[in-house]
């Protein structure tokens, strides 16, 4: 899927546009048991219920593709014959009223969340008719290529909110307001199958993860049996542990900054482009990121161990995982000092008098405490 194909489908969760035919769910508490259950039309919510429920569910395709979105590849295999995929595909081809299918994904989630507390589990189903668009790449809305037949599905956390002093209008005065149990935003979530190309992918599906730094594993390797990557946090803390590991001594603030600059430049220039697929770098071109930046051969071979072992040897990473576009931020034991990506050339380290210091090139006015001071 692309970014294009991912906004098309959240346009759609929108009260005057979707036709989602249904909604169920259960609801679960801290010792992993249904308390109840629900099955509901949202023809019969009023608009603004609606539109709550619409906008968790659009919340499970925000956040960007290899950031909050993963993309789940299943084998060949699995489609042919495997129970995580048979159980999807009854959800999805029986527009959620297969309840023995319901039941079974229940329990599959309920089993493999981490989730404290109580939460609630939606299911929605869609059938988008899909318009067909021209080579000229606009719609034409009366002209339907095919109906996209889809799951979403979002897990909720339910918290309990804070008593509060609320001002009461009818009455003109102040009242109490009791604490109360209120939907929060999904911690996961899911797509299935997959959109791309503007048409059904059942080798595919779509994997939302809340948190940057904890995605939430064991529920989708329950419900996908897929590999599913590193989260965005750990991606990058791997690489840098990585980097400084396999390059030894010759990590040096020079090249850590140049290879910085190398991945920022084919962010920038993957956005100045306006491709929609997502961004991703290879095993092999991330040889080249380092072979530009100045990493010698024996470095960079050093590295190509180390990532096979880390990420795994047909992993691709993704840019903007691994480096911030707008700060560089440089670290002691006692100082922190942050740069602005695109003046990174005004740090440097040196050796004065044996000490190892970092040297940073005052240009304009320099304060200190916001007070203007002199150099020299």
């Amino acid at each position: 899927m692309n970014e294009r194909e991912l906004g098309e489908l959240r346009r759609r969760l929108r009260p005057d546009r979707h036709t989602i035919d249904r909604i169920r769910g259960c609801y679960v508490n801290e010792r992993r048991e249904i308390i109840s259950e629900f099955d509901q039309s949202l023809a019969l919510m009023s608009e603004s219920e609606a539109e709550k429920l619409l906008s968790l569910l659009r919340k499970c395709l925000s956040g960007g593709i290899g950031k909050n979105l993963s993309e789940l590849t299943f084998s060949t295999q699995q489609v042919v014959g495997s129970a995580e995929h048979r159980r999807l595909m009854r959800l999805r081809d029986s527009a959620l009223k297969d309840d023995e299918a319901i039941a079974d994904f229940y329990q599959a989630a309920i089993q493999s969340l981490a989730i404290e507390g109580n939460y609630l589990i939606l299911l929605a189903h869609d059938a988008y008719d899909v318009p067909y668009r021209g080579r000229d790449d606009l719609t034409q809305a009366d002209a339907s290529s095919e109906v996209y037949s889809y799951l979403l599905c979002a897990v909720c956390p339910v918290k309990l909110t804070k008593p509060a002093l609320g001002y009461d209008v009818p009455e003109g005065a102040f009242r109490n307001l009791s604490a109360d149990w209120v939907l929060a935003a999904p911690e996961t979530g899911f797509l299935f199958p997959a959109f791309d190309d503007r048409s059904a992918n059942i080798y595919g599906a779509l994997y939302y993860a809340r948190s940057l730094e904890e995605n939430q594993k064991d529920f989708a390797d329950a419900l996908f049996h897929c590999t599913l990557p590193l989260p965005p946090t750990a991606q990058k803390d791997a690489f840098r542990a990585v980097l400084g590991s396999s390059l030894e001594a010759e990590c040096s603030c020079a090249v850590v900054q140049n290879v910085r600059g190398q991945l920022c430049g084919i962010i920038e220039e993957h956005k100045a482009n306006k491709i929609p697929e997502p961004l991703t770098l290879s095993k092999g071109a991330v040889r080249e990121v380092l072979r530009s930046g100045g990493v010698s051969e024996a470095g960079i071979d050093a590295f190509t161990r180390q990532y096979d072992e880390e990420f795994g040897a047909d992993a691709a990473l993704v840019p903007r995982n691994l480096v911030d576009t707008r700060q560089m931020e440089i670290t002691t034991e006692d100082v922190t000092i942050r740069v602005s990506a695109a003046r990174s050339d005004l740090v440097e380290t040196k050796l004065l008098d044996g000490v190892p210091c970092i040297v940073i090139r005052a240009e304009g006015p320099v304060q200190v405490d916001g007070v203007d001071v002199r150099i020299g």
